[in-house]
């Protein structure tokens, strides 16, 4: 409209009231000024007033300021509520851009079957080694639509599924908050604002096993150590899905990790081979001896020591297995998490007798500020034990969860003839240590580990 008056098409506007004009004063005088000067008549019906009229302008900004107020007004009260409603573990569901839920006919979030096993998909395929971009892409091949019903998914709606607690049935409440009401810019929420954590909410979608382990594994791949190649512009820290021993296979003498190679032998034949990426960019200036290993014969000694586990020393894996659930039930948490929560509720009780005890005279008193600082720390202090608590438990869950998987994966190939398999390497090794050019350390998660030749 703006546009059109410029080049002339309009010549007047009328609109209801100066408060369905502009957002606030500053904006409604800058257009009323813009358009006067291009001669476009504003004429606002609530206050009769036109705004080519002499003096129009003093009334335009009375009434302006008058409407920036009511929306000030109405801001707080809109903010109140859903501060209300947050301290009341009351959640709110965008269902138009939700996948795997709607509302049901009580008005609580209901699962919805056939999304929901979209859900359980992504999550399965990234466990199993699949990276954002690949799971985008098979999403997109499949013609399944995105939350918000498009064609083409991105590797960051398929990372915004996997860090949703929403799907475990819990919800964290003011994840965002509005700046304020003027320019409507929403910000994260980084402890500006309070957050309520609420669990169990809602029927789960994905396990809290399960989600945790998601959790765990998307942080260890954002937090790959980087390893700079000569010549590149970018460093090796990117999560590699196609090759499960570009995340796993590491030199024994300098802990550089390998990197998958392509030679043409004299032959002109092309052979696969894993070097140190430290020995690749500086020679042997600081790894002297690490090998160059074909990707063939390492394969089969990674398999080899699976069976050699599976086989072998299944007893000593169930040996390990109750060693560690001992020293995690050992590990006593001090759990005094309800008493903690007590006292945070005591603090914030406190906390709202000090400011209300606050008056113009007495605002810069050094006891009070004095009162209130102390009331923080302890409450952050507070706050920060109850993360650790929390942190604690979860990783004895992840361990003992993570040990069964391993039992049951060597469990079921005892029997079996077995193939090298990416899915199985990322699922039961911690990591491949390349010790010298005839010997290769396979340490599982969990903590046990098996030394094995190679067959040249």
């Amino acid at each position: 409209m703006i546009r059109d008056c410029k080049k002339g098409r309009i010549d007047r506007i009328i609109t209801k009231s100066i408060s369905r004009f502009a957002r606030n004063t500053l904006d409604c005088l800058k257009y009323v000024r813009m358009l006067k000067e291009i001669n476009v008549d504003i004429f606002f019906e609530e206050q009769g007033i036109h705004s080519t009229d002499p003096g129009a302008e003093f009334y335009i900004t009375i009434y302006g300021s008058i409407a920036q107020s009511e929306s000030e007004n109405t801001s707080a009260n809109v903010r109140w509520g859903k501060e209300q409603a947050a301290k009341e573990g009351k959640v709110s569901f965008v269902y138009k851009y939700f996948l795997g839920y709607k509302r049901g006919d009580n008005g609580e979030p209901e699962i919805v079957p056939e999304e929901a096993e979209i859900i359980k998909l992504i999550y399965d395929k990234f466990l199993k080694g699949d990276s954002l971009k690949t799971i985008a892409d098979y999403l997109t091949d499949q013609k399944i639509p995105t939350p918000r019903k498009k064609e083409i998914w991105t590797g960051s709606t398929i990372k915004s599924i996997l860090s949703n607690e929403k799907y475990m049935g819990d919800a964290l409440i003011n994840k965002t908050y509005t700046v304020d009401f003027l320019s409507k810019k929403v910000k994260a929420n980084n402890g500006e604002r309070a957050k309520y954590y609420v669990e169990n909410n809602h029927p789960a979608i994905i396990d809290r096993d399960t989600f945790n382990k998601v959790q765990e594994e998307l942080a260890r791949r954002s937090g790959k150590r980087k390893v700079k190649f000569v010549g590149t512009k970018t460093e090796q820290g990117k999560y590699s899905s196609k090759y499960a021993l570009t995340e796993l296979l590491i030199c024994g003498e300098c802990g550089t990790p390998y990197r998958r190679c392509t030679w043409t032998t004299r032959e002109k034949t092309k052979k696969v081979v894993w070097r140190c990426i430290s020995r690749l960019d500086y020679g042997k200036k600081y790894c002297k001896h690490s090998p160059s290993i074909e990707e063939s014969v390492l394969q089969n000694a990674i398999m080899d020591a699976i069976l050699k586990i599976s086989k072998e020393n299944a007893d000593v894996l169930k040996i390990l297995k109750s060693h560690i659930a001992m020293g995690l039930n050992a590990d006593n948490i001090n759990d005094n998490s309800i008493e903690l929560q007590i006292r945070l509720s005591e603090i914030e009780a406190e906390w709202k007798i000090v400011i209300g005890n606050i008056t113009t005279e007495n605002q810069n008193d050094s006891d009070i500020e004095s009162q209130m600082e102390k009331l923080l720390a302890e409450k952050n202090q507070i706050k920060k034990q109850l993360e650790e608590i929390e942190t604690l438990k979860m990783n004895k869950q992840l361990t003992m969860s993570r040990l069964d998987e391993i039992y049951s994966v060597i469990d079921l190939l005892r029997n079996h003839p077995l193939t090298y398999d990416e899915q199985i390497v990322r699922e039961i090794l911690e990591c491949v240590v390349v010790e010298s050019k005839s010997k290769i350390k396979v340490v599982f998660k969990g903590g046990y580990s098996a030394s094995v030749l190679l067959n040249h």
